[in-house]
């Protein structure tokens, strides 16, 4: 029997060895993501504590990962993989044991969530630039969205887990598995061969930025993708962040029950966002990727407006749902334009700038509407960013159409970049 189209990249050897080992590794992470938020909450009971974790967690992408992306193109890609995978798990160990010791407050805690955010966004773009190597352009959008969906199988076993281990033992131990579980990485990728990178090309880091940003802004395709990405991780993505204060206007301020809603709720979106990913490549394949992206930009707010006005858990968890799946092909389609459409020269460094216009707008905008919630209240500063989010594309679509028409599959030549000026154009 054929694969479904979502699931045809798991022919593929080293592709399906690295997806089940980042799954594992993904069920730490989220162990760990909601041991924190819940830890700070429970210390605080302040929603803006959860966008500061958050800002810790994801602001090192705008300042590491365009160092990463230069680096992508020129070393081991394996090698480098098994050594920040290594250092994250030292990290998690860490942290275990200054949470057991009674020394976790809520600053350490944050100076070593920042730390591992910068480990991590040093490793993402190698992570995203091997993926063109492991399957064919056609079934990218699938490996994409196979990618989210290993991700978001560790959000639904990991926030089940974690409520287990944390009523069992405490913090600490959901850091130790999360410590653990990057050797399942490092494992896979004893057995996984890759082509070389495109090498050094004599200049340096700063000059290497500076021409991947230049070969991002001149291909169409990459350009819109990494604005679009940008405006929606500043308006849509902060729920995510904030996911603890949510539990806390549900639930009141009791820890247990803080981090239980939390759990549920996280766990309710990675159960839509599994779902959702699963469905991006047959709609893709069905109506075209364009059409496609372009309904995930509209009705990903809307459905966030709707988890805005929500009162009760489980309405919350049912809406979030819908929001994840929505969500994750939004991200899921506009990374593949990424992925199809940097030159592979570039791609290390494209890719990077596109984690960057995620990676520092989201923990942004979750700053901003986490302050903002302190005063004017959760949900109508959800509600409110959802209903701007909207009216952006509209505006888009209606004053900048040709934007939305490099968002298809197909390839677009480009001329050489000149050599790198002092600032990009």
């Amino acid at each position: 029997m054929e694969l479904p189209s979502s699931l045809r990249p798991l022919r593929h050897r080293d592709f399906g060895l690295l997806f089940f080992a980042n799954t594992v590794s993904n069920v730490g992470t989220w162990m760990q993501t909601i041991a924190v938020g819940a830890l700070v909450e429970g210390i605080t009971h302040q929603p803006v504590w959860a966008a500061i974790v958050a800002v810790a967690a994801f602001l090192p992408v705008g300042l590491i990962s365009p160092v990463g992306g230069v680096l992508a193109d020129r070393l081991d890609r394996r090698m480098m993989l098994m050594v920040t995978n290594a250092i994250e798990a030292g990290n998690a160990t860490v942290l275990a044991i200054l949470v057991a010791t009674g020394h976790g407050t809520p600053v350490r805690v944050t100076l070593l969530v920042l730390l591992e955010g910068c480990v991590s966004s040093l490793r993402l773009p190698f992570q995203q630039a091997i993926i063109p190597d492991l399957v064919p352009d056609e079934e990218l959008l699938a490996a994409a969205s196979l990618g989210s969906t290993q991700y978001n199988l560790g959000r639904v076993v990991g926030p089940a887990l974690a409520g287990i281990v944390i009523v069992a033992g405490g913090y600490s131990w959901a850091f130790v598995v999360n410590a653990i579980s990057f050797f399942a990485v490092i494992i896979a990728l004893v057995f996984i061969r890759l082509p070389r990178p495109p090498g050094h090309d004599g200049a340096g880091v700063w000059e290497g930025i500076v021409t991947g940003a230049r070969m991002a802004w001149r291909e169409p395709g990459c350009r819109a993708a990494i604005q679009l990405i940008g405006t929606a991780a500043f308006l849509v993505a902060p729920f995510i962040a904030l996911i603890p204060a949510k539990a806390l206007a549900l639930v009141g301020h009791d820890k247990h029950d803080i981090a239980s809603a939390t759990a549920v709720l996280t766990t309710a979106q990675g159960i839509g966002a599994i779902t959702g990913a699963l469905l991006v490549a047959p709609l893709a394949e069905r109506y075209g990727r364009q059409q496609t992206l372009l309904g995930y930009l509209v009705l990903t707010p809307i459905a966030v407006l709707a988890y805005a006005g929500t009162t009760t858990t489980v309405w919350a968890a049912v809406t979030i749902a819908l929001v994840g799946g929505l969500y994750i092909g939004l991200l899921s389609g506009l990374n593949t334009v990424v992925q199809i459409r940097a030159p592979a020269e570039f791609r290390g460094r494209i890719l990077s700038l596109f984690f960057v216009a995620l990676g520092v707008t989201y923990p942004i905008g979750a700053l901003v509407q986490g302050a903002i919630a302190n005063h004017a209240g959760l949900g109508p500063t959800t509600a409110v960013a959802a209903a701007v989010m909207v009216l952006v594309v509209i505006a888009l679509r209606a004053t900048r159409a040709e934007m939305f028409e490099y968002l298809g599959e197909l390839r677009a030549p480009i001329e050489p970049v000149a050599p790198p000026a002092e600032s990009v154009p």
